[in-house]
């Protein structure tokens, strides 16, 4: 990662520019050939990894009783958190007041930038709230991969696991075999992956330092230490969290998260690092195997509480750019909004910013709006990527000290379903 950092600032034309800057670019795209490699494989299997590890990690609970504990709290966990992020995020926004400190030439710069209209239309269509519900159910489940619609796919796997369960252990034990060998064959192809991890890191650091430079973050340097600054109050909370309810302690959780956190930095995915984040929770965190697949796997989908404090301080940055002062009800819808535009979006870079579009609309800030926290977009999807994987692993924590006793108690002779 340093070594990365280094190079990229030594070829970026706002940097040291050792090479032409026409001759920049191209380079940076075949440093990180090898980042993108890694993040190819990894969305080769993502989809069937999600699957299987959510249906065997319901199915090892033996009976519906494990999906009703862990389902009943997770989901109100999983909004509380992103809640509190969200709130972060304003009080952060609004007492910084990072909009105030933008050069107003910038601002010019970049509405005129070409193509920087392009968001003015709606990225996502005016439907009504029960046709949202509905459109969480998928129609078809070759659609829902083909599309990669991730919050469907879980509902698809909640829902095969449930009637897995329903039908008994020996007609469900075919299928069972079967998602075990395939969630073996996908976690083969991401150790294949993980090789080429040094290498991605190393290339994909490069390639943002060699594009983005150093001028385009000093310009905006108020709006990312806004950023950053309720991101790491984030992070304190989750270690609040973690010592509190988890009764653990925090400075062993980051040691245990650590490698998962920087590939989550890298990646700027959250489904890239999905298996690192199994692997984290159950060998160096010693959440219950159970647990560790229904909750990563969900939480990778609908637990985005990086993204949702960013989302929310980008509009207020914006919406200061541009003079459009928030009452306290629009704060009120500003959040709400937030909230429920961050469950459910796809773990991929620069999804982020897609969905700020759609958030920004409904406040009248210009579309073109989006150029000018464009250039700076990429370093801090790196950094929120950290927190919505960390918030991962701290469920997990949570979720294992608060029912995984119970569960025990309850089946402590069961055999597991599927062997691993």
């Amino acid at each position: 990662m340093v070594l990365g950092t280094v190079v990229g600032l030594l070829l970026s034309p706002t940097g040291a520019a050792l090479v032409p800057e026409e001759l920049a670019d191209p380079i940076a795209d075949w440093i990180a050939l090898p980042g993108e490699i890694f993040l190819a494989l990894i969305q080769l299997v993502v989809v069937l990894l999600v699957i299987s590890s959510i249906v065997l990690g319901i199915a090892s609970g033996g009976n519906l009783t494990f999906l009703k504990k862990v389902g009943l709290r997770i989901g109100p966990y999983f909004v509380a958190t992103t809640v509190v992020a969200v709130i972060i995020g304003v009080v952060v926004a609004t007492t910084i007041r990072p909009g105030d400190y933008v050069d107003p030439l910038l601002v010019e710069q970049s509405l005129g930038e070409p193509g920087g209209s392009v968001l003015t239309r709606p990225v996502m269509d005016d439907v009504s709230i029960p046709e949202r519900v509905l459109s969480v159910l998928p129609e078809s489940p070759l659609g829902a991969v083909l599309d990669r619609a991730m919050l469907q796919i879980v509902v698809l796997a909640i829902l095969l696991a449930i009637a897995l369960l329903s039908i008994g252990e020996e007609r469900a034990k075919p299928l069972l075999d079967l998602l075990g060998t395939i969630q073996a064959v996908s976690l083969e192809v991401v150790a294949w992956a993980m090789r080429l991890a040094p290498f991605a890191v190393f290339g994909l650091i490069a390639q943002i330092c060699i594009k983005i430079g150093v001028d385009a973050v000093l310009g905006m340097s108020a709006y990312v230490g806004a950023v950053l600054l309720g991101l790491a109050l984030l992070m304190v909370f989750y270690l609040g969290i973690v010592l509190l309810i988890g009764r653990r302690s925090p400075w062993s959780f980051l040691a245990a998260a650590r490698d998962a956190q920087l590939l989550a930095f890298s990646t700027s995915s959250s489904a890239a690092v999905m298996p690192i984040s199994m692997q984290t929770a159950e060998e160096k965190l010693g959440v219950r195997r159970s647990i560790a697949q229904f909750i990563v796997p969900l939480g990778a989908t609908v637990n985005m509480d990086g993204t949702a404090l960013y989302q929310v301080i980008a509009a207020i940055f914006l919406t200061q750019v541009f003079g459009i002062e928030l009452s306290s009800g629009e704060l009120v819808l500003l959040i709400a909004t937030t909230v429920g535009a961050s469950i459910g979006s796809p773990s991929t870079p620069g999804v982020g910013i897609v969905i700020l579009a759609t958030i920004l609309a409904e406040f009248g800030v210009p579309g073109a709006g989006i150029a000018l926290i464009l250039g700076v977009d990429r370093i801090l999807d790196m950094s929120r990527t950290v927190l919505n994987v960390t918030g991962d692993l701290a469920a997990c924590v949570v979720m294992d000290r608060w029912i995984g006793a119970d569960l025990d108690e309850e089946s402590p002779d069961e055999p597991v379903a599927v062997s691993a």
